[in-house]
């Protein structure tokens, strides 16, 4: 038998019976896998154990820590190493070799980036929303996912604009995941919908436009913040899809892609009106 990766595995679930399985089988050379459930209605739990991951359960208070942060600072990790694996996300077989080499020689890095490649409708998006680094196999002493807000967004108990920071250096991965987000275009409509809550309340909070005080300052963030004083967002966040990252390549699936994102962008537009409205700030 070979030995396995010394990597802990954190997957935080809420009803996710239809992807755990496969997620689940993709990292089964771990030497450990949390589950972190949300008290689960479905068979999640069950699917977990049965894939020999130890599974613990989550209480959201509605504000902070939201569930990864939860992990990282309460589950007994016993490797220095932990990865962050979303349910509906897949390695591939290199990565066992890779995740093993990586650790071995890792010196001084704190934290290695990893590659995602979008599914949409069945079909990989092989321009729209790709490339899409995420940090997530760092050493776990060292790294937190960042903190953006202490509102109550009304947009889950997970994690998904905040960004793991370590301390120290970093470096990226040559393997890429597959991300089965959006299996359906109802999938995806319920999803941003939460995801435009956070967005809306967040920048409601902002006056003129200015950041909270906490937010991470990086390039991508500082094009966001500018784009929101821009007219025709929706139309703007379009053609940065479909035109910008070619999704016109990608055939009928990135033209519905960037069409939704464009009236994801309107959701926010819209509910940041409306808090403002709401709290007087119009």
């Amino acid at each position: 038998m070979t030995s396995r990766v010394p990597v802990s595995v954190v997957v935080p679930i809420k009803n996710e019976a239809a992807n755990l399985g496969r997620c689940l089988g993709s990292v089964q050379w771990a030497d450990e896998i949390f589950v972190v459930d949300s008290q689960s209605t479905d068979q999640s739990a069950e699917i977990a154990q049965q894939r020999g991951a130890r599974v613990e359960q989550f209480q959201f208070s509605g504000t902070w820590p939201k569930k990864k942060n939860w992990a990282l600072e309460n589950l007994p990790f016993k490797n220095e190493w932990v990865f962050i694996l979303d349910a509906d996300e897949v390695l591939p077989p290199e990565a066992e070799k890779e995740f093993a080499d990586a650790i071995a020689k890792a010196g001084d890095i704190a934290g290695y980036w990893i590659n995602r490649r979008f599914f949409f409708l069945g079909r990989w998006l092989r321009h729209a929303y790709y490339p899409n680094w995420n940090l997530r196999l760092f050493r776990h002493s060292l790294g937190r996912y960042e903190k953006l807000t202490d509102l109550r967004t009304d947009s889950g108990d997970n994690e998904v604009h905040e960004h793991v920071v370590v301390n120290g250096r970093t470096s990226r991965l040559h393997c890429e995941m597959d991300h089965y987000a959006f299996p359906s275009v109802d999938v995806f409509v319920e999803k941003h919908n939460r995801y435009s809550n956070w967005e809306a309340r967040v920048a409601a909070e902002r006056k003129g436009g200015e950041a909270l005080a906490h937010d991470h300052v990086d390039l991508k963030r500082w094009l966001k913040r500018a784009a929101r004083r821009l007219p025709f967002r929706p139309l703007l966040r379009f053609l940065y899809v479909y035109i910008w990252q070619k999704g016109f390549l990608d055939g009928r699936e990135g033209y519905y892609f960037a069409r939704l994102h464009a009236a994801y962008e309107f959701l926010i537009v819209a509910k940041t009106y409306e808090y403002r409205k709401r709290n007087g700030q119009t």
